[in-house]
């Protein structure tokens, strides 16, 4: 990560999330589905793109978890979570990938919404060599508008009748946390309470402060930056002093309550090196998915050669009880990991402290 020059439209961007306990609330938030196999293992799916065909790859990886109709049984809004971190089509989840998943569950009969909280894009809080932390309602509207828009999520989004949902602003819900890393309490968008299943559908990326960006970490864009301030410098701040490693206190927290009841890993370019936006792409021709984020996760993890005591947000999952607590309790259908396991160039880590006093400071 560049502490010295953060070139246009090439900036690193990284943002944080917080957990919430949503039992005292009675809010909608117990979202996540999670199917038995025989084996009472966590199902993960990982299938080859054939002839640069998202959409069926997409399909054949939700049927090896039983179909569309096991998975989103008894659940009918859905919002989808791509990573749309910024404008940039190189570091963000390619729309065909979203465009897929949300013809599935309007197949099926399913309400669907696309949710994100964007970090940055210039010129609204980034110029040529910053990136700037805001809670400006104006800036950041405009902000996710060009995000969706440059990346052609608008034009999709008319074209299916599919509602855009800007997290960043709005009717926000303060939640306690049952069991809080970071803080004791959250806001968020009150669209992420009346939904009955949340899909995280992130790239699969290196990243500078939690070593990788897959299915958990992408539900950092949750955080409205109304609340948090562009790039979620604030809640960074709070963790860093509470000790979080690698930032999986915020990822951690976020995932204990928000549960994901479905993730699919755009894996069809992966980003390796100095991600998540300054890496190098790679071709890895893939579509990983899983109703267990934490599983997802770590199937994604040895895919791109890690090993899984390397990531922090899964240490961390583990020593807190999060199942499953190893590869031992996941089933992988399709292709298997030595298959397809590519050896990562691995990013440059830091902490947020490193940084925090030269990126993401000034204050719009």
């Amino acid at each position: 990560m560049s502490k010295s020059k953060i070139t246009r439209r090439k900036f690193v961007i990284t943002t944080g999330t917080l957990a919430v306990g949503s039992a005292a609330l009675g809010l909608n938030l117990d979202i996540g589905y999670v199917p038995d196999s025989k084996q009472g293992k966590q199902i993960v799916s990982i299938v080859r793109i054939k002839n640069g065909n998202i959409a069926s790859a997409v399909e054949e990886a939700i049927d090896l978890l039983g179909g569309i109709n096991t998975v989103t049984e008894g659940r009918n809004r859905i919002m989808l979570k791509p990573n749309l971190v910024s404008d940039s089509p190189t570091a963000t989840t390619k729309l065909a990938v979203v465009k897929a998943v949300a013809q599935l569950m309007q197949k099926a009969g399913k309400e669907v919404l696309i949710g994100e909280g964007s970090a940055a894009a210039y010129p609204f809080n980034a110029n040529e060599t910053e990136v700037f932390r805001t809670n400006s309602k104006d800036i950041l509207d405009r902000m996710q508008q060009h995000v969706f828009d440059a990346l052609g999520y608008s034009e999709m989004a008319r074209s299916l009748n599919i509602p855009l949902i800007n997290l960043h602003s709005g009717d926000m819900v303060e939640v306690p946390l049952a069991q809080g890393y970071a803080s004791k309490s959250v806001k968020i968008n009150r669209s992420l309470t009346e939904i009955d299943l949340l899909c995280s559908i992130p790239m699969m990326k290196t990243h500078q402060l939690a070593t990788v960006t897959l299915a958990m970490k992408n539900l950092i864009g949750l955080y409205p930056g109304t609340v948090y301030y562009s790039v979620r410098s604030w809640l960074h701040d709070r963790a860093a002093e509470a000790g979080s490693p690698g930032i999986a206190y915020e990822i951690i927290d976020m995932n204990n309550a928000v549960r994901t009841g479905l993730s699919v890993i755009d894996a069809s370019s992966a980003m390796e090196g100095n991600g998540p936006s300054e890496g190098t792409l790679v071709d890895m021709g893939l579509i990983i998915a899983g109703t267990s984020p934490l599983a997802a996760d770590m199937v994604g993890t040895l895919l791109m050669g890690f090993d899984l005591d390397e990531i922090p947000a899964i240490s961390l999952a583990h020593q807190t009880g999060m199942l499953p607590a190893s590869m031992d309790d996941i089933e992988i259908r399709g292709l298997t990991v030595d298959e397809c396991m590519r050896k990562f160039k691995r990013p440059d880590i830091y902490k947020w402290t490193d940084i925090n006093k030269l990126w993401g400071v000034k204050e719009l």
